[in-house]
């Protein structure tokens, strides 16, 4: 493909995305522009018939419930089925995202949100597809990021458009309750009647699943291969989802960008933040059908309100039930032993902060940022500054902190999902590692968190607040697209657009860099990861007083 074509290919979605007027009427961007395109054929559905557009070559249905509202008696409950319709229904308008926080992550990322409504009728799924009816091609899950808290599925920044209509493959987006509406763990105060009241927002992902086998095979989808794949927070969804008896057999394959979710939080600890909340409603465990009553914005409200109770409704629970283990502690999980998986990470994470980092950090505050990674011992991150300093020529102090951290946080988690899931033995892991740099903000954020994204979707131009309009991502974008598709399609992400990448081994870490030079290279920060290491063990280990 040339430079051009991929110009005019990805410049189809950027107009895909825009989506701001309906019926030839101005409407708010969530819903889509349907002027003079043709309706999809009509999709059958286990509750009804739906009718989508057909853009650019891909089918698109958007804000498909999967699931009925969560308002009222179903609140903090687990996900009901949609009721029946009749007729056809119009699947062009996204569903609304779960109660939230206002804010966002930079503006650089944040420029692709939709900033659709908030609300409870939220369990929704964008669906972008070749071809429908065949029921054949591979599904790819695309699970969020936000953390357990924020944003959605619907940000202009996962359209599936282009990815669907490159590589063959069946996109879905998943929208889902989040934070207190989709966290709060009420199953060890109410009785029987609330005993699945734990973990909802995972619930409704997998009642999303749940809902893709029944009815993919319609959108030209095959419901015995499904990859779930997720950033940062959507990571973490994708890892906890692998432990999870009541997702195994739902999907086939994983990936986990930038994010994983090791542990859960205790039924004790979740079931005193609950009992916080119920106090500052001033509410007793007696009278939990008075949350189902209240106005969902009064429960945000106190959510939010300072000062906020610690740990509630953070994420997991190690509920007994939906969630009967620590997701990825003290090894891989069982539920998704055959599933292989991929897994990486950014070579700046933190670049992302706002205002970006300075283009040359004072040597004094680089020491003080990377005292702290060396938990207060000045003389190890001495000697950490000139290991970095070492290995990496020329690196600047600002370079020195960011590469630094990010090695210690997310590329070492990554590290240790690979670690596992290789020696459980039963599926392979393929370990990568980011480091294409953007351009914006003068170069000052780097291969910053979530920059992958757009690669992945080959969605650059969509994203180009954050890749900025340089030709070299087109190449990448390329690449980075067919792989993930390879690895949809068989488990095991090698295509002739990449250099053989073998499965993880803790014997050499083979590691597929991902940026302007795409190669595989065995255990690329070695010594860093190793005194890395040295210092998280020796921490734990002097915390635990051994």
């Amino acid at each position: 493909m040339t430079d051009i074509d991929r110009r005019s290919f990805l410049g189809c979605g950027t107009l895909a995305a825009a989506g701001l007027f309906t019926r030839g009427a101005f409407s708010p961007a969530w819903a889509q522009d349907v002027r003079g395109l043709p309706a999809t054929p009509i999709v059958q559905t286990t509750a009804g018939r739906l009718r989508g557009v057909v853009r650019f070559g891909v089918n698109q249905f958007w804000g498909v419930r999967y699931a009925a509202s969560t308002a009222g008696a179903n609140r903090f409950m687990p996900p009901a089925p949609v009721a029946p319709w009749t007729g056809v229904r119009d699947a062009v308008e996204v569903s609304q995202r779960s109660p939230q926080d206002e804010g966002g992550p930079i503006s650089e990322v944040w420029a692709l949100d939709r900033r659709e409504p908030m609300g409870e009728d939220c369990l929704g799924i964008n669906i972008f597809t070749p071809g429908l009816g065949s029921g054949s091609r591979p599904v790819m899950v695309w699970l969020h990021g936000g953390g357990f808290s924020g944003a959605s599925g619907n940000w202009l920044l996962y359209d599936g458009t282009n990815l669907a209509r490159k590589e063959d493959v069946v996109v879905v987006a998943v929208t889902h309750r989040l934070n207190l509406f989709g966290f709060l763990h009420l199953a060890d105060l109410g009785g029987e009647q609330w005993a699945n009241s734990s973990n909802v927002g995972m619930q409704d992902i997998v009642a999303a699943l749940g809902w893709i086998k029944d009815n993919i095979a319609a959108f030209g989808g095959n419901p015995g291969n499904v990859t779930v794949f997720g950033q940062s927070g959507g990571g973490g969804k994708v890892c906890t989802l692998m432990a999870m008896p009541s997702a195994r057999g739902l999907f086939h394959r994983a990936i986990a960008m930038s994010g994983s979710a090791m542990r859960g939080a205790t039924r004790e600890n979740a079931t005193g933040a609950a009992e916080q909340f119920l106090a500052k409603l001033g509410l007793t465990r007696g009278q939990l059908d008075r949350l189902q009553q209240m106005p969902w914005p009064q429960l945000n409200e106190a959510f939010y309100r300072e000062p906020r109770v610690q740990g509630l409704g953070g994420g997991p629970v190690v509920d007994g039930r939906s969630l009967p283990r620590d997701q990825w502690s003290p090894d891989a999980p069982e539920a998704s032993a055959d599933v292989p998986f991929m897994m990486g990470s950014t070579e700046t994470e933190d670049g992302w902060n706002d205002p970006p980092p300075p283009l040359e950090m004072p040597e004094a505050e680089m020491m003080t940022r990377v005292t702290r990674i060396a938990r207060g011992d000045e003389a190890a991150a001495r000697s950490l500054v000139a290991l970095y300093r070492k290995t990496h020529p020329g690196i600047t102090n600002t370079d020195v902190w960011l590469v630094m951290n990010s090695d210690n946080a997310r590329r070492a988690n990554a590290q240790t999902l690979a670690e596992l899931k290789t020696v459980q033995g039963r599926a392979p892991a393929y370990l990568y590692f980011f480091n294409w740099r953007s351009p914006v903000h003068d170069g000052r954020m780097k291969a910053y968190h979530t920059l992958d994204i757009p690669f992945a979707f080959y969605n650059v131009d969509i994203a180009a607040s954050m890749t900025g309009s340089g030709q070299d991502r087109y190449a990448l974008a390329h690449r980075m697209s067919a792989t993930y598709a390879a690895f949809a399609r068989t488990g095991n992400p090698n295509n002739p657009e990449v250099p053989n990448w073998p499965a993880f081994s803790a014997r050499n870490y083979p590691t597929m860099i991902l940026g302007n030079d795409v190669k595989v290279v065995d255990d690329p920060n070695r010594e860093e990861r190793l005194a890395l290491k040295a210092l998280r063990e020796g921490s734990r280990t002097t915390s635990s007083g051994e």
